[in-house]
């Protein structure tokens, strides 16, 4: 096979897993919109003050459902420490759950890997909430309180929606004139939140019955692919890639497919973790990687602790430092890695003695095509309504205009991403065992780059695509209104 006809290979795994988690991705994004806005932050913060097991099982909780965007998560967590949540049930149970027990992230991985993954994603991520209880609770209380007052002193902009870091310079921040002054968004999508937000009564648990909160649930959910969407469609490309270029050969080398015992499960769960935190890759993300992982002979457990690991990329670690100094930043990196192989091992473990653990690279994915067809057509038009309701007709009716000029530059973007491709897999290919770990690190660079260049373009022209549609939807209402008109 030509390492062009692999590439086209690759793209087209990618747009497979994507055509085949798009229902789930659309659904699980919904349920957590409606969450976000029914569960207030105070009626959160109520219960989340002490570090006792029921306070953790009610962080856990709150966090399952809460939001699935990593970043999103921290800064969550951050608000509810800030506040005075214990750090057990703030940065232990509830960031933990809100990133990694999520009902859009069981979605998927029921879909590419099968139920007997998502159990063991749920009982792994009960393991991993424990094991980090254990370790903040021994973690000085002096260490937590200097934390909470350095949280307390940041000067810097958040996002008035989610509380993310919003500084005014960066490129993707959005500003909004109100109220006499400049609020800052980290995102489109939480600026459509705010200004769907009832800012006196935001507090208080809204009606089921309204419809103004059904239409900020809605936003809430876009505000969400706002957040995650480049992280989703980079981790289809770059695990549809590796699955077509990198050789069956290395995985064995690496994994050691084939062994089995104590030491093969331990080592495959630190390298699944340290494979999680290079590559950048966060939330829902990372599971068509895990998929790969696992196809390629990683330990059952290992896959776990490999999902788990999405709290301890790099950029998240810079955030932590940034909230809570760089003590407690190391505190959390430390805890998150130990928990992430803890929970894969003791998982593995758990489920081989149940007979659960299905053959190797075997997945049982539950939604066969006829289905996923159906199951697609059918959440399209609730995904197009939600955009249209949060960003309104004439924004995304604009996006049809740009249409030609988008498409033009990012065909080029994408002519540069070839490019980093053949570097990336050029880099796999002279890897020696003695230069593995730089060359690895310079590969899934040049990867992620390429796979960035492709997913800003595809997104790009399915926003303007998505705009056009919606012309021509409105153009069809008022044809249909001039029509009753006449009659």
């Amino acid at each position: 096979m030509t390492f062009i006809s692999s590439l086209l290979h690759g793209i087209a795994l990618a747009a497979d897993m994507a055509w085949e988690t798009w229902w789930a991705l659309v659904l699980g994004f919904t349920l957590t919109g409606a969450v976000e806005e029914f569960v207030t932050e105070r009626q959160m913060t109520r219960y989340l003050g002490d570090d006792g097991w029921r306070e953790a099982g009610l962080g856990t909780l709150f966090g399952i459902a809460s939001s699935s965007c990593s970043f999103s998560a921290a800064a969550t967590a951050k608000t509810l420490f800030k506040k005075g949540a214990s750090p057990v049930t703030s940065l232990g149970a509830f960031q933990f759950a809100a990133t990694d027990l999520v009902v859009e992230l069981g979605l998927v991985m029921w879909i590419l890997l099968g139920w007997q993954f998502v159990a063991a994603d749920f009982v792994g991520g009960l393991v991993a909430v424990a094991v980090l209880v254990l370790i903040y609770r021994r973690v000085p209380d002096s260490w937590f309180e200097r934390a909470r007052e350095h949280v307390r002193k940041l000067d810097g902009v958040t996002c008035a929606a989610c509380g993310m870091d919003a500084p005014p310079e960066d490129d993707d921040t959005v500003t909004l004139e109100t109220e006499g002054r400049t609020r800052y968004f980290c995102c489109s999508g939480c600026q459509c939140v705010y200004e769907n937000r009832d800012h006196e009564n935001h507090d208080e648990s809204p009606s089921l019955t309204s419809r103004k909160a059904w239409e900020r649930a809605a936003s809430s959910s876009v505000k969400e692919w706002d957040m995650l969407w480049e992280d989703i469609a980079i981790g289809y490309v770059i695990s549809g890639l590796i699955a077509a270029l990198v050789p069956k050969t290395w995985w064995a080398a690496l994994f050691g497919t084939g062994e089995t015992g104590f030491f093969h499960v331990a080592s495959n769960s630190v390298l699944a973790v340290i494979i999680g935190v290079v590559t950048f890759v966060c939330s829902v993300g990372n599971i068509p990687f895990a998929l790969v992982l696992w196809q390629k002979g990683i330990a059952f457990g290992s896959v776990l602790a490999f999902i788990f690991a999405d709290l301890i990329i790099p950029p998240l670690v810079n955030a932590y430092r940034n909230y809570y100094g760089d003590r407690i930043a190391a505190t959390l990196f430390a805890a998150m890695f130990v928990a992430s192989v803890v929970a894969g091992i003791v998982v593995h473990y758990l489920f081989s003695g149940l007979g659960l653990i299905p053959p190797q690279g075997v997945v049982s994915g539950t939604a066969p095509d006829d289905y996923t067809f159906v199951l697609n057509l059918l959440v399209t038009p609730v995904f197009l309504a939600q955009v249209t309701v949060s960003y309104g007709p004439e924004r995304v009716k604009t996006l049809s205009t740009d249409l030609p000029g988008i498409a033009a530059r990012k065909w080029r973007d994408l002519r540069r991403s070839v490019g980093l491709v053949t570097d990336a897999c050029r880099i796999v290919a002279s890897a020696t065992t003695t230069d593995l770990g730089s060359e690895a690190w310079r590969a899934g660079t040049a990867l992620r780059k390429a796979g960035k260049q492709i997913v800003l373009a595809v997104g790009l022209l399915g926003e303007a695509l998505r705009g056009f549609a919606d012309s021509l939807s409105r153009a069809g209402t008022k044809l249909r209104e001039a029509y009753e008109a006449l009659r």
